[in-house]
């Protein structure tokens, strides 16, 4: 396989799905904005550029895109703000930033890659993280940046139901999702043409969360983790589960550990270590030949790839 064959990137825009019956147009808009985001770390990957770079500008573009829980579109806080978690690892160095419960920052991910590389922390939260943020050169907005209407509606629904909202609440069996439940984690892993990887993960969490909630994004091995020596990973899905099974850590351990491939492993966290703790979602992940793997024990899961040279696939159903 030449350079170029096995720089590749993936995204996740969450698992779960929207309805069968949505208007092809709306289901069109959906896949439109998966491929946005792949042309934007393909086109860095094909200039030969890092896979760091490739897997922030994929995900800066989805959490520009209100369709999406990160970004402009993330969901309300029981308390009706915003909470925004992000996290971005280096797989040839090891090196990772991540930020928890920020409320201005229009790109988390972009504050998380500051963090990165300016700090020599790896996890910095609230106020401090928003400072340090602003200091390295992020965009801060006000609240109202994030609003949506659908996202305001979907919250007062929760409201009235008295129910905290989970990004992919549903049962293993792979049934349609509520419109309520269906949106969660953004994130993208990808393969330069120097054979290293890197991952990278942002949500705005759950609808009708605790204040100070922080599930699996920000945590580096539970919603994000890269190492040249097994594989990227970026999980989408119920945060607390992930976390206790450390689900993208577990994926390289099979490889390094039980010999297992990307493929195997990604199938046995997902589908064996996940279920154990009632976990539900799904992860993408990218190795150091190119090889990918999504997969995912919801009824489906918005996600793409895209390699140098090719067409970018999206897909959203099983």
């Amino acid at each position: 396989m030449s350079h170029a064959q096995r720089a590749v990137i993936a995204i996740h825009g969450g698992a779960g799905t929207i309805s069968r019956d949505t208007s092809p147009a709306e289901i069109a808009a959906y896949h439109e904005a998966l491929a946005d985001a792949l042309r934007a770390g393909q086109t860095v990957l094909a200039a030969g550029g890092s896979a760091l770079e490739a897997v922030t500008e994929a995900v800066r573009h989805l959490e520009d895109c209100p369709r999406f829980n990160a970004g402009r579109g993330a969901v309300f806080t029981h308390e009706g703000t915003h909470e925004l978690d992000a996290a971005i690892m280096d797989g040839a160095t090891l090196d990772a930033g991540a930020i928890a419960c920020v409320h201005r920052v229009r790109n988390p991910i972009l504050a998380a890659r500051s963090v990165l590389e300016h700090s020599p922390h790896v996890l910095l939260m609230g106020e401090g993280a928003e400072a340090f943020a602003a200091a390295n050169g992020a965009e801060l907005v006000e609240s109202g940046y994030f609003f949506t209407e659908g996202r305001y509606a979907q919250w007062q629904r929760a409201l009235a139901d008295a129910a905290v909202a989970l990004d992919h609440d549903m049962p293993l069996k792979k049934e349609p999702i509520d419109p309520d439940t269906k949106f969660g984690t953004v994130g993208a892993v990808a393969c330069d043409m120097q054979g290293h990887v890197a991952a990278a993960t942002s949500t705005g969490g759950m609808t009708n969360k605790a204040v100070g909630r922080v599930g699996d994004t920000p945590l580096i091995g539970a919603g994000c983790y890269a190492n040249d020596a097994t594989a990227a990973v970026s999980a989408t899905g119920t945060g607390e589960a992930f976390i206790r099974t450390v689900a993208c850590y577990e994926v390289g351990a099979l490889m390094a550990y039980a010999g297992l491939s990307l493929a195997d492993a990604a199938e046995r966290v997902i589908h064996e270590r996940l279920p154990r703790v009632q976990g539900r979602g799904g992860l993408i992940a990218v190795d150091a030949q190119g090889n990918v793997a999504l997969p995912f024990n919801t009824e489906g899961m918005y996600r793409g790839v895209a390699r140098v040279g090719e067409t970018p696939v999206t897909s959203i159903h099983e």
